[in-house]
Parts: C-alpha cells; structure tokens; sequence
C-alpha cells in the first residue's frame, strides 16, 4: 500500500543528548493507519532508492498486524555514542544494562579516545558485564586487526562492522578470535543473505526499518542460519516497538539487542516511551499523544522536506 492519501502523516524533529551518526536531531515522518503508527526516518544522506525500504517498514507497522510475540521481555544493550569517558562510565551506570555497545573509529578521534571509553566502560559494567563495539566498517584489515588485538584485554563480545566488505571480513575472522557481527554487510547490500552464505560474519544485525519490515527482517533471520540481534535506527518509540515485535517473535535470542536508544533523544513521541528497565524492554507498543506530536513538529520548511521524502520514497515503491 503506498497511496498515503488515507494515512495520516506527522513529521518531527527531536533533538540528541549527543551527537551520532553525525546528527543532531532525529528527524521522522509518524505515519497512522489502519493498524496503528509506523515511522519513516531515514537518515539524511540516503538516496531516494535506499529510504523506499523504510516507507515499506513503515507502511507495514501502519497497514498490517505484526507476528505473535514468543516472549513478553526483551534483554537489550546500553548504546554508548563517541563521548569521554567520565560521560561513558555514566551513561553505563545510569541505564541498568549488562551489556553496552560503544561507539569507537569516530571521524576525528583516537586511537586513545576509543581505547579509554572502552576501559570506562568495562569498568562500569564489571567483569561479568558484555561488551561489543561498533565500527562501522571505518577500518581496513590490518587497522581492525591491530585495533582487535589492542581490545582483547576488554573481552569483546563482538565487534560490529569493524571493515567494509565481504573479502575482508572473511580474512579478519581468519586472523582474530572476536566474533565479527554484519550490519552495513546486511542493511546495504543487494543480497543479505551472501554474509552468512560465504562466512563473513558470526552474528547478524537486523533492523527492521533499513531492511523493508518486520515480515522481511524475520525472514532474513530464519534464512540466515546464524544468531541474530535486532537493533535499532535510532528511533522513536514507535520505531523501536516494530523492532521490539521483532525480536520478541525470534524463536531464539542468543545475544541482547540495540533497541534501547529512546535513551539518546531528549524527547519522545510517546508518554510511556520504551526504555529499558533492568536491562530490558517489555513487549509492547505505545501510541503517541497530540501533544508530544506538535511539541517536536519542525519548522515549516522542515517539515515540508520531510513529506517531500516520503512522496518521492512512495513514488518509487510503487
């Protein structure tokens, strides 16, 4: 269904606690249908051919009914952005969690940066706590398996994403023993599925909006063979609830998922927003309110090139 005429349509802007992905506010297109609210928030670089898959995400949460969940609670990881480390050992202590995903190879910081964010980190979760990072594919073969072997003393879950394509993370695997977990291998690529096929990953990162829906995202999983994590985009609680649906519909959770990120937007769109409580999210899926809707409606121009992107998204799913 792609005729947004019988949809509602609500952009929003919210601002970050900290700067990720290099944004500063999340920006969304709410969209309302006949089965409940999706959300549409591409990040701003995307080409028009790449944000059709999260209007389908969105149009699915809004048009259709979601899988039967298997469990009611959902283990999930604090996210730790590029921050200092006194802000990361904070973060850590502060959200409940056991397990954290920190940021590291940020543009314009250090070897040294990362290494001490990490060491916070550990320290604030304790040994028995879980650690994994995130890369996003910004290292070449030999930085990762330098940077790897310098993070072994940090006992790494696993690193996501640490190199680019499928030839080099096949040999780092080869030379490290961290477990290596495909994200931009999976979200970006025109066949999922050649990550596990040719053994370039132990783990899968799914997201639902970047993959095209909740239906596509499970089926990628059971076709895959290997453990998943379901992770978010940086969302709104109504994006966060398809992916808790997700996850909560996998037959199996081996790993804890990325869906506690409502924790790095200064607002939500919701009142009773998904945020982890003992390092868990319960299943379920909040609506948003009137009134948080229009406190985070951006400036008219704004929002106007919000509504233009999905128009062009919907043209082209068509």
């Amino acid at each position: 269904m792609t005729d947004l005429e019988f949809l509602e349509l609500y952009p929003v802007s919210i601002p970050m606690l900290h700067r990720f992905r290099r944004v500063d506010r999340r920006e969304a297109v709410l969209i309302r249908g006949p089965a409940g609210w999706g959300e549409f928030s591409p990040f701003p670089d995307y080409p028009v051919e790449v944000t059709t898959r999260w209007l389908a995400a969105a149009l699915e949460a809004a048009c259709s009914t979601w899988p039967e969940p298997l469990r009611d609670r959902v283990p999930v990881n604090v996210t730790v952005p590029a921050v200092d480390s006194v802000v990361a050992w904070r973060m850590v202590k502060d959200s409940g969690c056991r397990t954290a995903k920190v940021k590291v190879a940020d543009p314009g910081q250090r070897f040294v940066d990362d290494y001490t964010r990490l060491e916070a980190v550990r320290d604030a979760l304790g040994p028995a706590g879980k650690l994994r990072i995130d890369v996003n594919a910004a290292w070449s073969l030999d930085e990762a398996t330098e940077r790897l072997e310098s993070f072994a003393t940090f006992d790494l879950e696993y690193a996501e994403q640490p190199v680019r394509s499928l030839e080099d993370m096949i040999e780092l695997r080869r030379r490290v023993p961290v477990r290596i977990a495909a994200d931009e291998a999976i979200r970006l690529a025109a066949d999922p599925l050649e990550v596990a096929e040719r053994g370039a990953a132990d783990v899968i990162v799914v997201k639902v909006q970047p993959l095209g829906g909740i239906g596509r995202a499970l089926d990628l999983a059971r076709r895959s063979g290997l453990p998943i994590v379901v992770s978010s985009a940086l969302e709104t609680s109504v994006g966060i609830a398809a992916g808790l649906a997700a996850a909560a519909a996998l037959p199996e959770l081996m790993f804890a998922c990325g869906l506690g990120t409502v924790t790095l937007l200064v607002g939500d769109v919701v009142e009773d927003s998904l945020v982890p409580v003992d390092g868990e999210l319960t299943v379920r899926r909040p609506e948003p309110t009137l009134e948080l809707l229009e406190r985070y409606a951006p400036e008219r121009d704004v929002a106007a090139g919000l509504l233009r992107r999905v128009r062009w998204a919907a043209e082209v799913l068509a």
